[in-house]
């Protein structure tokens, strides 16, 4: 049996939560993974005293023991399931230290909140990739998707965007948007060859954070797309609507550093075009570097 981290999914037994269980469920026998699914008995309106809080988390044991069944019955897999209570978000974002990867619906856990608020949430506080997943039908889909600003946030989703299109044989897209000055609105504000330069120092971006990959995975298919007519949520969503995975950092360059999550990973997250993963850099190791 392997001694890796597992990959937990959060279940409420919304159709969202059931689609993430599924997804993580084949992720992780692709992977050699075990699988651990976690409910979490959200006791934010439960006053003291609790008279019904046992009650609240027998159903969710009996949740559990549904969706680790349903599991079992179509894969090959070690699955448990982990109870757990307090705030949802933030019972998922510390679990996710046990985890290599954390996988939630878009819209489950939906108590007190928008639809994404609490994927927001686990994906601005946990300590591994969090994975986002919708309802969207993934037959005939095909390729990874994956943004990049040239940040060291992009570089890291880069690299795991590579490690899993290069393990699941898909190819991967690198893209890059960045709205270039217009000639027509900018005329005589700057000059007027600073849009061209403006791209060509943006596509040596884009080449720089690829640069790597050809040898790390000779057999990778690459491609590189500039986009300098979109802003980056509405471009990676429209380039990830027919991809199996759509890849970003936690932040980008032009982010507010105290923002746990960037505008983009917001962005793209209240967009949902495909199973996303938001990716994350580890405190220690930005001290360690920086």
């Amino acid at each position: 049996m392997t001694t890796r981290k597992p990959i937990a999914v959060g279940t409420d037994d919304s159709a969202r939560s059931q689609a993430a269980v599924l997804w993580a469920a084949g992720r992780a026998e692709r992977a050699g993974l075990p699988l651990v699914i976690v409910h979490v008995v959200d006791d934010r309106w439960v006053a003291e005293p609790y008279p019904f809080i046992g009650v609240l988390e027998e159903a969710g044991g009996k949740l559990l023991d549904s969706a680790a069944l349903r599991v079992q019955d179509a894969f090959s897999i070690p699955v448990s399931t982990q109870l757990l209570t307090g705030s949802v978000g933030g019972q998922l974002a510390e679990f996710s230290g046990k985890a290599s990867m954390v996988v939630v619906g878009s819209g489950g856990f939906h108590l007190g909140g928008t639809l994404a608020d609490r994927a927001l949430q686990v994906a601005a506080s946990s300590e591994v990739p969090v994975a986002v997943v919708g309802t969207q039908n993934l037959e005939g889909r095909s390729g990874v998707v994956v943004g990049v600003d040239g940040s060291r946030e992009s570089t890291q989703a880069v690299a795991f965007a590579a490690a899993e299109a290069d393990r699941e044989g898909e190819q991967l897209t690198v893209l890059y948007a960045v709205r270039a000055p217009d000639p027509v609105v900018d005329a005589g504000l700057t000059p007027g060859s600073l849009a061209g330069h403006v791209v060509e120092e943006e596509r040596l971006v884009l080449s720089e954070v690829v640069a790597g990959l050809r040898e790390d995975y000779p057999d990778l298919r690459v491609d590189q797309v500039l986009d300098t007519g979109k802003g980056p949520v509405e471009s990676l969503v429209d380039a990830a609507a027919q991809a199996r995975m759509l890849v970003v950092g936690s932040r980008g360059r032009g982010g507010i550093k105290r923002l746990l999550l960037g505008s983009t990973a917001h962005g793209v997250l209240k967009h949902l075009p495909c199973p996303t993963v938001i990716t994350r850099i580890q405190q220690s190791k930005l001290r360690i570097q920086g």
